[in-house]
């Protein structure tokens, strides 16, 4: 049971529980899994070589500078060379290291080694166990918490230099921590310990009222890998220290099911609620699932827009104001990366298709749609403006922080499609794969071409060794039951939408279980407008092709992340009518691309709608808006 003590009007930890709260079901390693031919291989291998092409000495400018080691690269440019530098080093180590765990090339697992002596060198050279990129005064007064000199929040606000540094540190932290986990560093363990113990010791001096004044400044996910090392660990000395970054403003109100988030500035505070959640399964710290799951219901249900990303400028908004939030800055990429994280954490506690659904949507819209197709370069912001297009990083020039995050999500699209408990295997996502599950003996390969076609082949390509039931999900979406096949003959097994068709058998090699999931266009209101609505066929949201984007300096790729704000949209087709009659009079194009064309009001013309992750150098509308037929000019 969790002691608390009131601490002007929030709750602060008082003691600690320790026992670990064990996942429902669980997910395979990133080995386990094989990506086959799809578009999310196809990006995986993009981003694999982009990866080999940065310059890992480049990347260790600052944390040779600072430590006062001679630098062996020129430092990158964007926010490499401002005062958030670092951070891409910490991503980097992340993608890197996921990477290697997911395919097993050596050419990672040298870049990663090569790294971490890098900056275990560079952690001797600062002598305290710290190793990062802050310049020399955020450092300095960072060591100087040790004497509890934090007064303000402008401690951690630092104009011209690293304005940021605790969420800098974290993304270090985080990333020598999967360099020891997933890359299988001896030596990354221990930079990792030296820099936790860091943290720790400038950090146990502060009172619980300078602790939550250091929080009021974003933090990252400082809470979390803090946790994550008290679980690789039982050492509570980091126990203590994540709970220094819990920040009650946010969490308080998460607890008590408030709505609280519009105004905030979005991605700051989903790593506080992972954290949260890593509080509940590490040290079964109770609080940590409700708030959570409170979260995760709001943001979704309330706060996201049809792609699965949210915000508009970084910042939660009222979701009766949405219509006035169609602008060139919504859904930034980091959200999303998030949103994902901590959707895969609520499913492993209860697994429920809504969590599944979610996550395919953001999956297929956000994230694939997130990668530019020449470079593998990245998005920042998700252009919803009506008219408008998509704005990529530069290769050198932008890293920005969604630069980073996207490194990291093309290195793990084998991590959510499939779930276990000892005795069944869920079916989550429909992505050509090969798994293979040493425990049981199972391995099971995956064939399909959805969403362009509604159905997935599974074969059992080795036995498993007893009994296994097989939970494959029905998408809530789905317009009628799902069918399945064994060998070619009919099952007949319970498969409503918004469900798990579940097969239990003794499974033999050779089994082949086909099922179709029945799929239509529909439609979905923008929240809070009766008038403006998007097309989604299946997973994916259908978006209008407006023709080529603007041939100006900064498309498609830019240095600054606002480059194209300004920029002009073109006119959006008028549409007259029903939305759900409009979209039972679209008609797909022949052929085996998933296209539909859609007739406009007056004056008439024919625009093709196309899944928005295919639209990379056009200008495209997600949302619609209608006028009733009778009313139509």
């Amino acid at each position: 049971m969790l002691l608390r003590s009131v601490l002007f009007g929030t709750l602060v930890m008082a003691s600690l529980a320790v026992e670990a709260a064990t996942p429902t079901v669980k997910t395979f390693g990133l080995g386990d899994v094989e990506l086959l031919d799809s578009p999310f291989k196809q990006a995986m291998e993009r981003n694999a070589e982009y990866l080999l092409s940065l310059d890992a000495d480049r990347l260790l400018h600052n944390t040779r500078k600072y430590a006062g080691l001679k630098p062996k690269g020129e430092l990158y440019g964007g926010w490499e060379s401002r005062g958030i530098a670092g951070h891409t080093l910490g991503h980097y180590l992340t993608a890197v290291s996921q990477q290697y765990a997911s395919t097993r090339d050596q050419r990672f697992k040298q870049r990663l080694d090569y790294l971490i002596g890098e900056m275990a060198e560079a952690q001797r050279a600062y002598g305290d166990g710290y190793v990062g990129a802050l310049p020399e005064l955020e450092l300095s007064t960072m060591r100087g918490f040790k004497q509890g000199k934090v007064e303000s929040k402008d401690a951690f606000t630092f104009k011209d230099g690293a304005w940021v540094p605790w969420y800098t540190q974290h993304k270090v932290l985080a990333g020598v921590r999967d360099a020891w986990t997933l890359g299988e560093s001896a030596q990354a363990r221990d930079v990792t310990l030296k820099l936790a113990n860091w943290v720790d010791d400038i950090t146990a001096g502060l009172t619980p009222e300078q602790q939550q004044t250091m929080l009021q400044v974003e933090h990252g996910g400082m809470r979390e890998v803090l946790f994550d090392i008290y679980g690789l660990t039982k050492d509570e000395r980091y126990l203590k220290t994540a709970q220094r970054f819990e920040h009650r403003a946010i969490l308080d109100p998460l607890l008590a099911g408030r709505d609280e988030l519009p105004g905030k500035h979005a991605n700051t505070q989903i790593p506080k609620v992972i954290g949260a959640a890593r509080g509940y399964e590490v040290a079964n710290q109770s609080e940590g699932r409700p708030i959570a799951e409170n979260f995760w219901k709001t943001v979704v249900h309330n706060h996201s827009w049809a792609i699965g990303g949210n915000s508009d400028g970084e910042f939660f908004f009222s979701p009766n104001a949405a219509s006035e939030h169609l602008s060139a800055a919504t859904a930034e990429t980091c959200n999303t990366y998030n949103m994902l994280r901590l959707t895969e954490r609520l499913f492993g506690w209860q697994p429920q298709v809504e969590y599944a659904d979610f996550e395919e949507r953001a999956l297929y819209n956000h994230i694939l749609a997130s990668q530019e197709p020449k470079q593998g370069m990245f998005t920042y912001f998700m252009s919803l403006k009506p008219g408008h297009f998509k704005t990529y990083s530069t290769p050198h020039e932008s890293f920005w922080c969604c630069v980073g995050s996207g490194m990291e999500n093309h290195t793990k699209y084998g991590a959510a499609i499939y779930f276990h408990t000892p005795d069944a295997l869920y079916v989550n996502l429909f992505i050509p794969s090969v798994l293979r599950w040493q425990e049981r003996g199972l391995e099971l390969r995956q064939n399909t071409r959805y969403p362009n076609e509604n159905r997935t082949s599974l074969t059992v390509a080795k036995a498993p060794r007893g009994p296994l039931s097989l939970r494959v999900r029905v998408p809530a979406w789905a317009s009628g039951n799902a069918t399945l096949k064994l060998n070619g003959k009919a099952v007949a097994v319970d498969a409503k939408p918004g469900s798990y068709a579940t097969l239990q058998r003794r499974w033999k090699k050779g089994d082949v279980l086909e099922v179709t999931v029945p799929t239509s266009v529909r439609t979905e209101p923008l929240h809070g407008s009766s008038d403006q609505f998007a097309f989604v066929y299946g997973p994916v949201v259908l978006a209008g092709d407006l023709g080529p984007a603007p041939a100006v300096p900064t498309v498609p790729y830019a240095k600054e992340q606002q480059a194209n704000f300004k920029a002009e949209s073109v006119a959006v087709p008028a549409l007259a009518g029903n939305p759900q009659q409009l979209a039972a009079g679209l008609r797909r194009v022949p052929g085996n691309e998933l296209a539909f064309k859609l007739t406009t009001g007056e004056p008439r013309q024919e625009v093709t709608l196309r899944p928005f992750h295919e639209l990379d150098y056009q200008r495209y509308t997600v949302y619609w808006k209608t006028a009733p037929a009778n009313s139509a000019e």
